[in-house]
């Protein structure tokens, strides 16, 4: 059989495999014309990441690392009227076009942006909120502060929801021991720790550059006894 190259391979998936609106390509040629236009979520994750908010009934959803607003996009879609994404972002210059698309879209209000730092952006959530207010959550952004969004969301998404993470191969690395730059550390390190996690149930499944998907275990609840009887 002929090999086909993985270039070939990749449109089939987005021509077969995705139903892209209209919108979605306009959005997706636009950011690709961008010099970091290689960090916009790719078609097939972003249906996939719709297909998983829909199958779980996802009605909160948190975003972290939002940059042209894709993947919110895709997801936003399919939650109820009723749903909210928090999308957290750095950057006033990427999110303007996301906002941009969002308004096109008519989900605009389905959005809610949070500029600035991420952790202090959800820090910020559960000290106002509590924990356990999110159904699902999407990690895409600064790969150092990994572990920390790891912890974070823990707390904040309901035990049976879902966390996903992207680039958990950083272009191959993690599997290379001499590469020690931070950002490779880092993932490799947390690939370790949720592999043996007893707190999830995990996958790291080898789409794109890697994406592990997380489901966080029911708490443990303790019985209180009170004179020998279990409250």
């Amino acid at each position: 059989m002929p090999k086909i190259p993985d270039q070939q391979i990749r449109q089939y998936v987005i021509d077969c495999g995705t139903r892209q609106t209209p919108l979605l390509r306009r959005l997706r040629e636009q950011t690709l014309a961008l010099a970091e236009g290689h960090m916009m979520t790719t078609p097939a994750a972003g249906q996939l990441l719709a297909l998983l908010a829909r199958s779980i009934g996802a009605r909160r959803v948190l975003e972290i690392g939002t940059f042209t607003g894709y993947s919110a996009l895709c997801v936003a879609d399919v939650l109820p009227e009723d749903g909210i994404l928090v999308a957290c972002d750095a950057s006033e210059e990427w999110t303007a076009v996301a906002r941009s698309y969002w308004r096109e879209a008519g989900l605009d209000d389905r959005i809610e942006l949070r500029l600035g730092d991420a952790t202090r952006t959800l820090e910020g959530i559960l000290a106002e909120e509590g924990g356990a207010g999110f159904d699902f959550a999407f990690i895409d952004a600064d790969k150092e502060s990994y572990d920390t969004y790891y912890e974070l969301c823990l707390k904040l998404v309901r035990p049976g929801g879902l966390i996903c993470f992207d680039n958990m191969f950083w272009g191959r690395s993690v599997a290379d021991p001499e590469d020690m730059r931070p950002e490779t550390v880092a993932l490799r390190s947390l690939n370790l720790k949720i592999q043996s996690d007893d707190r999830v149930d995990m996958s790291l499944v080898p789409l794109g550059d890697g994406m592990t998907f997380i489901r966080p275990r029911a708490r443990a609840v303790e019985r209180v006894t009170v004179a020998g009887v279990a409250a």
